[in-house]
């Protein structure tokens, strides 16, 4: 595609080619630091990743109200799945009216692979799917498939069947065959060793599956930022989820897919973790003990920014908006059940708004910025916008209480600088001029520094 093409695309015209064209790729290289400076990502690329769970107009949902949201969120994508009798409809008219594209799955107890495809299909047509996702949690919900019950504490050997054959159907369908596959979640459960914590098994892995049996294209995770074994308020709370190794405290990549967390059954080595294809289809916090509102709101904007630097392609919080439908503390939401927003919501619609960029570019350029003494509870990206602008996103994660001074060196004299803080608005809270740092006060939420 030239350069004028893609200038001349409308911003929901990228939104589109983006789900569709790039879907089967990690997130472009994450910042680099070099001789030169740090390359940049491409903004769009960032906010490609946010997404959200949601039922759309299903589950005591509105389909008015999610466009609303959607809007006001700027959420590129939401996970969705035909077990909660979404209509087609009511997603493309989604997104027709939003861009947002979806990741289209099984869901909980699905088997109906030919039901799957058909709206996926439907989807694809209209430019606004993302990837087909294998089951949902089998090990809380089980499956049944060819007459055979599987999953939970059943052999998973029925679970590992369906998605051998979700991802073949897929791969021959006219349609999809170049749209990824999200492997199941909580693969780690699996009571006898199938292989579900490949992608592929490889040969001589040992498995009840033979060897090169094809399951997915991605790993997929509910790596929670909190988890019963690790309960409670951290520093460093989301990146710790984050991490892809066996130093994630919650149930995370390597769980899954290092070494199973249920039965220990051998994956993937940790240095083949740090690059499989990964994407988070659930993750969130309830309001209950030290989760108010407020922290919630910095755990959410922190989560996106941590699993996109630790090489996460897609991030979906649990949940758009309360559950009105299941018991228990339904607190997840960005939105309340009547709608009204939660700080968390205000938070990412700032982030977002601050960060939005309605042009393209195919790749970052540099910056040889620097932050001297940088502790281990402060992290940065640097993004840049198709106009050249900087944004360079630091942010905290200091949970447990204080902050951090900072200086962060811009490596040359700046004409203009612009400091943002989302948790507070969308305009500046700091206009710097002719300066070659700035100096910062970071706690447990990002900030942003705008050099253009």
């Amino acid at each position: 595609m030239s350069t004028e093409e893609r200038a001349s695309m409308t911003r929901r015209q990228l939104l589109r080619r983006t789900a569709a064209g790039v879907v089967g790729m990690l997130p472009l290289s994450l910042a680099r630091a070099g001789a030169s400076g740090t390359t940049a990502v491409v903004a769009n690329e960032f906010l490609r990743s946010l997404g959200a769970c949601s039922a759309i107009s299903r589950r005591g949902e509105k389909l008015a109200s999610t466009i609303e949201a959607v809007k006001y969120l700027g959420l590129r994508w939401l996970r969705v799945g035909y077990e909660s009798n979404i209509p087609v409809a009511d997603l493309i008219e989604l997104h027709d009216q939003t861009g947002v594209c979806f990741s289209y799955g099984l869901m909980s107890g699905g088997t109906d692979i030919a039901r799957l495809l058909a709206g996926a299909r439907e989807l694809a047509s209209a430019d606004a799917l993302i990837a087909l996702e294998g089951n949902n949690e089998p090990n809380n919900w089980g499956v049944k498939y060819q007459d055979e019950a599987g999953g939970r504490d059943l052999s998973w050997l029925p679970v590992a069947k369906l998605q051998r054959d979700l991802y073949a159907a897929v791969k021959n369908d006219r349609v999809l065959a170049e749209y990824p596959v999200w492997s199941i979640s909580e693969n780690g459960a699996e009571i006898d060793n199938v292989g579900l914590q490949f992608l592929t098994i490889p040969d001589g892995a040992g498995c009840l599956m033979p060897d090169g049996t094809r399951y997915a294209d991605f790993a997929n995770c509910h790596n929670y930022m909190t988890h019963p074994g690790w309960p409670g308020l951290h520093d460093n709370q989301t990146w710790i989820a984050a991490d892809p190794t066996s130093a994630c405290k919650v149930d995370g990549l390597y769980g899954n897919y290092g070494r199973t967390w249920r039965r220990h059954y051998p994956g993937y080595s940790e240095a083949a973790l740090a690059t499989l294809p990964r994407v988070t289809t659930e993750t969130g916090v309830k309001l209950e003990g030290p989760i108010t509102e407020q922290v919630q709101a910095s755990l959410y904007l922190d989560v996106f920014l941590a699993q996109f630097k630790r090489g996460w392609s897609y991030t979906c919080i649990y949940l758009l908006r309360d559950r009105t439908d299941e018991s228990g503390n339904q607190t997840f939401g960005f939105y309340r059940p009547d709608y009204s927003r939660r700080p968390a919501a205000t938070c990412l619609h700032n982030l977002t708004t601050i960060l939005a960029d309605d042009g393209s570019v195919r790749r970052g350029g540099t910056l040889n910025y620097s932050i001297p003494n940088q502790p281990a509870t402060v992290h940065d990206l640097l993004l840049q916008k198709s106009d050249g602008t900087f944004g360079l996103v630091v942010w905290g994660e200091r949970f447990t209480g204080g902050s951090d001074n900072i200086t962060v060196n811009l490596g040359a004299a700046c004409p203009t600088v612009r400091v943002y803080d989302p948790t507070v608005d969308v305009s500046p809270t700091q206009t710097l001029t002719n300066v070659s740092s700035v100096a910062l006060t970071v706690s447990d939420h990002p900030v942003i520094i705008e050099i253009g």
